[in-house]
């Protein structure tokens, strides 16, 4: 489990009357006549070979290594010390291997494949991916459970490490001793009495788990078992560990290091110690979560009456109802809540089953995995749950389209463009004599001296301030109801945007401004040219027949001469207005093509540097976000009772 929090003052709540009583290890039907295991001895040597490789040779040799067997007990685990039965020879426990190795393949397959692989592999994948994003601080606790499913994957799963923790006088090393049936753990007046992590296992093979937690070989025990076996407990190790509340700092160091590493944990209280402010605050509070590998034990109920021990325990219910533990009562999930006495006796039989239980299902490693990854993706989802659906509409798309062709002048070469073709089509429909007319005053103008040209003002800074704005204001809508970091990323890198983007914005505009070699000419164009010349032709011809007629030259017959000059005359300038006004709509299409090409231009040139990074980084995004809900998602097939993530808690209501 991961380490708890910092705890706070103490609230103890003892009971008014009561005198403090330390609990002795008594002779009891479970303990009568039981040895010390290991006492005054070292661990004993060992065959370096591994089961596995006994048992390879025992079948390479077509039959049981007699000899071997003979020199060796059946207990081989390594470095833990045992203990002599009847008449010299260590227990027999090859039916209890047997039984636990045929158990043991439902914990290894659900570190390696089903709902708890996949969530570990989209951790994994979530970790990666964001490291580009968040601080090494952040993702600690998320590296800290991937390396500890890993190294608890490579170990025994036919095993399962249950430590017991309490209070200095909750009677847990009593409890030990009980279940163990012998005094194993030392218990007495003088606090704290257990300083170090005392581990019994009732199984071999749990070196390696034994070796992770840091118990020394001399601290590593076996429980004493009738004639007819324990095999209700078998595979059970389990671990005594210091006070919580101790006085030494070590002590409460090494409990928090044992509690993030063990399968399960029994807590021990008792009845004036139950509501401490320690316990709750700094341990079952923050690791409500765990509650599927959690028993709360009330001991030393034989202190008090039974109605007084049924008051104790509905208050402790309550207070760990308050603390967000969920009970495992009525068939639900939740943590396992019983009274009893260590010393006596009493209910210690139903612990005992309920742990044959819990060690027999062999999934107690997977359960709190997934709650150690239910309580990362629980921290984590500040930094993944987005407010809203993440990505830009299609107005704040319009809008930066906007805003650059505002800034690039698009508006202003469309009109400019748009007053050139009306000038070409009027160069070219008007009438000889006004373009003769209009050459001449240009030609007038460029002989005469020009006056100093005034130094052009400067628009780029205006121009780079419209786009520096554009491209902060997408970034914020961009990054709007995203967490902090994603939004933080998202805007740094629309602002990575502006430092080309006025630049090649302005190469824009310069080509914008740069006259058409040949505005395009509507189909009419060369019917009102043939015309204005028909126009003038008339007027030369009908002035000629005039003049010579004038002259003498020709017969006198003025009405056809001046028709012909009139209708020139006349028919010349409006032919020209004809034009003009015919040429209104293909200008203003002109004008709109070009203020729509400009403003494409730009447009794409904003989606180049600032709209497809930002959809890059929303994207990636997305990706992180999609292995956090896989992540977050339900638990493992084994009645974990895992906590899942709608998809509408991440968006606030909303869905990608």
């Amino acid at each position: 489990m991961p380490a708890p929090a910092d705890g706070t003052t103490p609230r103890t709540g003892p009971l008014p009357g009561r005198t403090e009583h330390t609990p002795q290890v008594a002779a009891s039907p479970v303990t009568e006549g039981a040895q010390p295991f290991g006492a005054g001895t070292e661990p004993a040597e060992t065959d370096p070979r591994t089961p596995a490789e006994d048992t390879a040779s025992a079948q390479h040799t077509g039959g049981t290594d007699v000899r071997a067997n003979a020199q060796r007990p059946a207990f081989d685990d390594g470095l833990i010390a045992r203990r002599a039965g009847p008449g010299g020879a260590c227990p027999d426990l090859t039916t209890h291997e047997a039984t636990g190795s045929r158990g043991g393949g439902a914990e290894v397959r659900a570190f390696r494949e089903g709902p708890l692989r996949e969530r570990l592999d989209a951790l994994r994948e979530l970790v990666g991916l964001s490291r580009a994003r968040l601080d090494e601080d952040t993702l600690a606790e998320a590296g800290r459970v991937l390396d500890e499913a890993a190294a608890r994957g490579r170990l025994s799963g036919r095993h399962t490490v249950v430590a017991l923790a309490g209070a200095t006088g909750s009677g847990k090393s009593t409890l030990f001793n009980t279940l163990a049936g012998a005094n194993i753990s030392d218990t007495g007046v003088r606090r704290p009495t257990t300083s170090a992590p005392l581990a019994c296992s009732w199984t071999d093979g749990a070196a390696g788990l034994l070796d992770r937690i840091g118990v020394p070989g001399r601290l590593r025990r076996r429980p004493v078992l009738p004639p007819e076996g324990d095999g209700e407990l078998s595979g059970l190790v389990l671990v005594d560990l210091p006070d919580h509340d101790s006085a030494a700092a070590e002590h409460r160091a090494q409990v928090d290091r044992v509690l993030g590493l063990v399968d399960a944990v029994i807590w021990v209280v008792d009845p004036e110690k139950y509501a401490d402010a320690v316990l709750h605050e700094r341990y079952l509070r923050p690791l409500a979560g765990h509650a599927e590998v959690t028993f709360v034990v009330l001991n030393q109920v034989d202190r008090l009456p039974a109605e007084a021990a049924d008051l104790v325990l509905d208050d402790l219910r309550r207070l760990l109802d308050e603390d967000g533990m969920p009970l495992g009562e009525h068939g639900e999930p939740g943590a396992t809540v019983l009274a009893l006495s260590a010393l006596s006796g009493e209910g210690v039989g139903e612990l005992r089953e309920m742990l044959g239980e819990f060690v027999g299902e062999r999934r107690a490693a997977a359960r709190r995995l997934a709650a150690d990854i239910d309580l990362v993706a629980e921290r984590l989802r500040p930094l993944y749950a987005a407010g809203r659906t993440p990505g830009l509409s299609e107005d704040a798309r319009v809008a930066f389209a906007d805003r650059l062709a505002e800034a690039v002048g698009a508006a202003a070469a469309g009109e400019a463009a748009e007053r050139a073709w009306r000038r070409n089509a009027n160069r070219a429909c008007g009438t000889p004599w006004l373009r003769l007319w209009r050459r001449y005053e240009e030609r007038r103008a460029a002989e005469q001296p020009r006056p100093a040209p005034e130094p052009p003002r400067e628009p780029e800074p205006v121009a780079r301030q419209r786009v520096e704005q554009a491209v902060r204001t997408v970034g914020e809508e961009a990054a709007r109801g995203l967490p902090e970091p994603w939004g933080v990323a998202v805007r740094e890198t629309a602002v990575r945007g502006t430092k080309g983007l006025p630049r090649a914005l302005d190469t824009l505009a310069e080509r914008a401004t740069r006259p058409a070699a040949r505005p395009p000419r509507p189909g009419w164009w060369p019917v009102a040219v043939a015309t204005q010349v028909l126009m003038t032709a008339l007027q030369v011809i009908g002035a000629l027949w005039l003049f010579a007629q004038v002259t003498g030259v020709l017969a006198p017959e003025v009405t056809i001469a001046a028709l012909l000059l009139g209708t020139g005359v006349v028919g010349g300038p409006a032919v020209e207005w004809s034009c003009r006004i015919a040429a209104r709509g293909p200008a203003r299409r002109y004008g709109a093509e070009a203020e729509r090409t400009l403003r494409e231009a730009a447009a794409g040139c904003g989606r180049a540097r600032v709209l497809d990074p930002v959809a890059a980084e929303l994207l990636r995004y997305e990706e992180v976000r999609e292995q956090y809900v896989r992540m977050a998602g339900p638990g493992p097939a084994v009645g974990t009772g895992s906590r899942t993530v709608p998809e509408s808690v991440l968006h606030g209501g909303a869905t990608v």
